[in-house]
C-alpha cells in the first residue's frame, strides 16, 4: 500500500476517533498557550495543567510574568522538568515580548523562533493553535507513530515532518497532529506495544516494524 494510500484511510479513521480535538494544555491566551507548550518539553501535560494555574494567576501575561523573577517562577514550576532552565526562558521571553512585542507574542514562525527556549515545534503548536496558521508540529510521539505506521523513515522529527505534510491536506495538519497524539497515548504506547492488536498498527506497520517491536518488548 502507497503512503498516500495509508494517510487517507489513516485520516479517516483519526477522524472517527477524534472528531473534537481541544489543546491539551490549559490556557486562556496565546502567551499562556506559548508558556504552556515550552513547559511540556520532557513534562506530562497533566503536570504543566497543575502548576499553569497558580504561574498564570500571578503572571497571567508577559509584563506581569517579566515583573516576576527567576527564581520566583521557578519555585512555582519546580515540579516541572527542567524547571530552572524553563523559569529563566520564561522570565527572558516575557522581558523580551515587552521590549520587543509591546507584550504581545508574535506570530510568525521567525519571531517565536527568536524567542529563548521556543524551539520550531513549540512555534508549530502556538501558530497553529493560538493563530490558526498551518503547521504539523512534530513531537517524539509522532515521529515514532509515523514509522511504526510506515509514513516516514526519516530517521529525526524534521524528515518526519516533511514527509507527513507531503502526504495529508494541509487543512488537515492543525487538527492532526492532536489527533496523533491523543491516538498514540490511548492506542499506541511507546512502551509494551503490540503492534498486531493496534487498531492501526496491526495494518499500516510492515511485518518486520512488528517483529522488531515484538522482539525489543
Amino acid at each position: 500500500m502507497k503512503r498516500s494510500e495509508k494517510a487517507e484511510i489513516i485520516l479517516k479513521m483519526l477522524e472517527e476517533y477524534y472528531p473534537e480535538t481541544p489543546v491539551p494544555l490549559d490556557h486562556e491566551t496565546p502567551f499562556q498557550l506559548l508558556i504552556a507548550v515550552l513547559m511540556s518539553a520532557q513534562t506530562t501535560d497533566k503536570k504543566v495543567n497543575e502548576v499553569t494555574p497558580e504561574l498564570f494567576r500571578q503572571g497571567p501575561d508577559a509584563k506581569a510574568m517579566a515583573n516576576l523573577s527567576p527564581q520566583k517562577i521557578q519555585t512555582i514550576i519546580r515540579e516541572v522538568g527542567l524547571a530552572p532552565t524553563k523559569a529563566k526562558n520564561i522570565f527572558k521571553l516575557s522581558n523580551i515580548l515587552c521590549d520587543d512585542y509591546g507584550g504581545e507574542i508574535p506570530d510568525t514562525f521567525e519571531g517565536l523562533e527568536s524567542l529563548p527556549g521556543v524551539g520550531h515545534k513549540t512555534a508549530g503548536v502556538v501558530m497553529a493553535q493560538a493563530f490558526g496558521v498551518p503547521a504539523f508540529p512534530i513531537d517524539t510521539h509522532i515521529h515514532r507513530l509515523a514509522a511504526r505506521w510506515g509514513l516516514s523513515n526519516g530517521t529525526n522529527v524534521v524528515r518526519t515532518e516533511k514527509d507527513l505534510k507531503a502526504i495529508f491536506p494541509k487543512e488537515s495538519w492543525n487538527k492532526l497532529h492532536l489527533q496523533i497524539i491523543f491516538f498514540g497515548r490511548e492506542y499506541c504506547p511507546a512502551r509494551n506495544h503490540d503492534l498486531t492488536k493496534c487498531p492501526i498498527c496491526s495494518w499500516a506497520a510492515t511485518k518486520k516494524r512488528i517483529r522488531e517491536e515484538m522482539r525489543s518488548r
